[in-house]
C-alpha cells in the first residue's frame, strides 16, 4: 500500500503542475492575443494597410514580434519542465513496483485442465461485462464449446442494465413480475423499488400524471405488509404534486442515487437467481492477487536466500498466510484449538459426542487404546462416534 501511496504523490504533483501550467498559458496567450489585436487595430487607424509604417509603429511591431517568440519560447520551456516531472512519475513506478512477478508463479499451474479452466473464467467474466463478441471469439481460440443456454443469462442481464442506467425500468420490472415467486422465496425487495422508483418518475411528471399515479399505486397492494411506511411515504407525497415535489419534504425521493442502488440491486438479485457469485471470479481472483503480491515476492525472496526453494513447490498452499481483508471472506474459518491449524479437506473439524470440536488430525492424536476423552471436558467417548461438520 506504501508504493501505491508513493505513486500516488508524484501523480499529484505532475497534476498540479499540468494544472498550473494549462492556467498559465491559456492566460499568457490571451494577454498576447489582446495585445496583437490592440496593435493590428492602431496600424488600421494610421492609414490602412497599403500605407508605409513610419518609424514608430515599425519599432512597436518589431517589438510585438520579439514579445511573441520570448512567450512561445517560456512556454515551450515550462512545458519540458513538465516532462521531467512525467519521467519522475515512470522512476517512482519502477522503484517501488517488481516489474518481474513470475518469480512467485508456480510452473505448469496452467497447463492442461488448469488453461482450460483459466479461459472458462475468462469467458465468463466477458459475459458478465457484456463484451459478447470478445467472448465468442475467446472460445474459438481457446477451443471452447460453450452452450447458448450459459450465455443467454447474461445477455438478458446486460440488456437490463443498460436500460436501467438510461432509467428506463420497463425491462426490469417484466424481468421482476415474471420471477416474483422466486425474488419472494429470497426476500428480495427489488420488485417493490422497481414500483417504487416508476411511481416517483410519475410523480416528476407533476398534477399531469397524478391520475396515472393514482392508478399505477395499485401495484404495491402485495408489498404493503412488508413495505408499509415506504408506501405511507409515497402516498403521502401526492399532497405536494402542484407546488412539485422538489419544492416539498419529499424531496429525498428524487436522490439521484437511488439509480445506482437499482442497479447493484437486480445484479444481486438476479445472479442470485442464476446460481452464480455477485462478482466476477476473475475479477475478484485479480484483487486478491494484487493485495497478496507484495508478500509472496518477499517471502520468495527470504526462501531463496534460505536455499529452501522446496518449500514454495512442493505443497498445494501457500508458506505463510496472506491476510486479503474482510472484503474476501466469503465462508466460516474453523482452527483447530488443539493444533492451532486451520482445518482442511483433508484435515476437517470433527464434533465429539460432547459437542466440542477439534479437528481430525488432533482426534486421531488423542485416541488412547479404543477411547478419546474429551480435551475441554473429563467425557469419555468412542472416536468413531465423532462426526464431521462442514461450515
Amino acid at each position: 500500500m506504501d508504493q501505491c501511496v508513493n505513486v500516488e504523490r508524484e501523480l499529484e504533483k505532475v497534476l498540479q503542475k499540468f494544472s498550473s501550467y494549462g492556467q498559465h498559458c491559456d492566460w499568457t496567450l490571451e494577454e498576447l492575443v489582446e495585445y496583437t489585436s490592440g496593435l493590428k487595430s492602431e496600424i488600421i487607424q494610421t492609414g490602412g494597410q497599403d500605407v508605409e509604417l513610419s518609424g514608430t509603429l515599425s519599432l512597436v511591431l518589431s517589438q510585438c514580434c520579439k514579445r511573441i517568440k520570448d512567450t512561445v519560447q517560456k512556454l515551450g520551456s515550462d512545458h519540458k519542465d513538465i516532462h521531467s516531472s512525467v519521467s519522475r512519475v515512470g522512476k517512482a513506478i519502477d522503484k517501488n513496483f517488481d516489474s518481474d512477478i513470475s518469480s512467485v508463479g508456480i510452473e505448469g499451474c496452467w497447463q492442461n485442465d488448469g488453461q482450460r479452466l483459466l479461459s472458462e473464467v475468462m469467458v465468463e467474466h466477458f459475459f458478465r461485462q457484456g463484451m459478447l463478441d470478445v467472448a465468442e471469439e475467446l472460445c474459438q481460440e481457446a477451443g471452447l464449446c460453450i452452450d447458448s443456454s450459459q450465455k443467454e443469462p447474461f445477455v438478458e442481464l446486460n440488456r437490463i442494465l443498460e436500460a436501467l442506467k438510461v432509467r428506463d425500468l420497463r425491462p426490469a420490472l417484466e424481468w421482476a413480475i415474471t420471477n416474483r415467486e422466486m425474488l419472494m422465496a429470497q426476500n428480495s425487495s427489488l420488485e417493490f423499488k422497481l414500483h417504487r422508483l416508476y411511481f416517483i418518475s410519475l410523480l416528476m411528471g407533476g398534477t399531469a400524471n397524478q391520475k396515472e399515479a393514482l392508478q399505477y399505486a395499485k401495484n404495491f397492494q402485495p408489498f404493503a405488509l412488508n413495505h408499509q411506511k415506504d408506501i405511507q411515504v409515497l402516498m403521502g407525497s401526492l399532497v405536494y404534486l402542484r407546488q412539485g415535489i422538489e419544492n416539498s419534504p419529499y424531496v429525498h425521493l428524487l436522490d439521484s442515487n437511488q439509480w445506482a442502488d437499482i442497479c447493484d440491486i437486480f445484479t444481486r438479485d438476479a445472479c442470485a437467481l442464476l446460481g452464480l457469485s455477485v462478482e466476477s471470479p476473475l475479477s475478484v481472483s485479480f484483487s486478491a492477487g494484487c493485495v497478496a503480491l507484495p508478500a509472496l515476492i518477499n517471502i520468495k525472496a527470504v526462501i531463496e536466500q534460505q536455499q529452501c526453494t522446496g518449500v514454495w513447490n512442493q505443497k498445494d498452499e501457500l508458506p505463510i498466510e496472506v491476510d486479503l481483508g474482510k472484503k474476501c471472506w466469503y465462508h466460516s474459518v474453523f482452527a483447530c484449538p488443539i493444533l492451532r491449524q486451520q482445518t482442511t479437506d483433508s484435515n476437517p473439524p470433527m464434533k465429539l459426542v460432547c459437542g466440542h470440536i477439534i479437528s481430525r488430525d488432533a482426534l486421531n492424536k488423542m485416541i488412547n487404546g479404543s477411547k478419546l476423552k474429551c480435551p475441554y471436558c473429563p467425557m469419555e467417548q468412542i472416536p468413531g462416534d465423532a462426526k464431521q461438520i462442514y461450515f
